[in-house]
């Protein structure tokens, strides 16, 4: 891990949702310098399923040495922003660093996302980004180091990234044109770039989207609070970069990265929007070929073969754990309805519509799901590489991955 060297101390950031996640940890690493931190956060009471307040944040950096100032705070309300702004600057005299790390995520298609989500996912990600800086950066100006960082994702226009979650796409891209804009606009004042992880995080908002399993396949937060100190350290002429967290801390000379695995050995999630995520789908090997009976049908082709190794794996065991009725619209080749019932009984499975209503409705084509139910393709790879769709409880999806693995010696 990157060692502290000191370079922060009395430095004063204002940090956005810092009281949990990738935010508190970068808060705690600058801590640990004697930094003064400014939590800019909504979580004010305990929440029922998120872990932290702000409050808790503040004894936690003041417990490494740091000087916290907790701050109810919702990127969306300029005069909440502007009052903490001014709070901080008369507690600790300026601000040296902000790190825009506020986000609000909603990962479905353009029918499904109400414009409820949608306004919350431009107002706190690039709204809320562009007013916090605006609001910063009189005061950066005065700083001898500042910086601005934004935790967002390379500008990559690969239509892949867009099509199952336009609106959140475009809200997180809103937070890195931000970047690009306000690093030329003040290039050679402030510093201005982005950080974002070539790995899925693990934090409760993952455990949120996928299941507490994915956290298996997970790096954690201190791998991105390591890299944006040592952006920090860099220059106000370090500007524009859309840096990815493994490949700044190379430089740095860090060589061992299963430190930062939640469960060392096992394979990593890359993060959305990078080409490598999608590539790696793409490499992952050849769709398994079942032979098909000649004149075979629906009934007889290789999705039906899947799904009689399927219904030999079911068991109580299995249908206990899962818990989740899964339909799965095939398209391609091999195009039909067919289901998993794991939620009820010893469990079931064959084409057409559910016994019951289904709790996931996965799309994909039947190519991709011979893949999958191979072990060849995970299905949080092919969702973050566009190749499925779902619809519904996504924990569902990861927990499926436990029946996947035991028919991979049948397939």
């Amino acid at each position: 891990m990157l060692q502290n060297t000191g370079k922060l101390a009395g430095q004063t950031l204002f940090i956005t949702g810092a009281s949990r996640g990738i935010g508190k940890a970068i808060a705690l690493k600058a801590a640990k310098d004697g930094a003064n931190v400014v939590i800019a956060a909504k979580t004010a009471q305990v929440h029922p399923k998120l872990p932290g307040t702000i409050y808790t944040a503040a004894e936690e950096i003041e417990a490494l040495g740091g000087k916290a100032l907790p701050c109810i705070v919702d990127v969306r309300d300029e005069k909440q922003i502007g009052e903490a702004v001014e709070r901080a600057v008369q507690k600790f005299g300026g601000i040296d660093i902000l790190v825009n790390n506020a986000s609000a995520i909603n990962l479905t298609g353009t029918l499904e996302t109400s414009m409820k989500k949608v306004d919350l996912m431009l107002g706190v990600n690039l709204r809320g980004t562009y007013l916090t800086s605006k609001l910063c950066i009189p005061h950066l100006l005065k700083s001898k180091n500042p910086h601005i960082l934004n935790l967002s994702p390379p500008l990559n226009l690969n239509p892949i990234w867009f099509k199952n979650h336009t609106a959140y796409t475009m809200a997180k891209y809103g937070m890195s044109m931000c970047v690009l804009g306000m690093a030329e606009e003040f290039r050679g004042s402030i510093a201005v770039n982005a950080l974002w992880p070539k790995t899925a995080i693990h934090t409760a908002a993952m455990d949120m989207i996928g299941g507490a399993e994915v956290g298996k396949q997970c790096r954690n937060v201190d791998i991105m609070s390591d890299a944006a100190y040592a952006i920090f350290g860099k220059p106000p002429s370090y500007t524009g970069n859309f840096v990815i967290d493994e490949e700044i801390l190379k430089t740095e000379g860090i060589k061992d990265f299963d430190i930062y695995a939640v469960a060392p050995g096992n394979a990593l999630l890359p993060d959305f929007f990078l080409d490598e995520a999608e590539a790696l789908v793409q490499n992952m090997g050849d769709p398994v070929v079942i032979p098909v009976v000649k004149g075979s049908t629906a009934a007889s082709g290789p999705i039906a073969e899947t799904f009689n190794i399927i219904k030999g794996v079911l068991n109580p065991d299995i249908v206990k754990s899962t818990g989740g009725v899964y339909k799965f619209d095939l398209s391609g080749e091999h195009a039909g309805v067919w289901f998993i019932d794991m939620k009820n009984g010893g469990g079931s499975a064959g084409s057409g519509e559910p016994p019951v209503k289904a709790d996931v409705i996965m799309t994909m084509d039947s190519a991709d799901f011979t893949k999958m139910f191979a072990g060849k393709l995970k299905p949080t790879m092919a969702f973050m590489s566009g190749k499925l769709m779902i619809k519904g409880d996504m924990s569902l999806a990861i927990k499926m991955e436990k029946m996947m693995s035991m028919m991979k010696s049948k397939l």
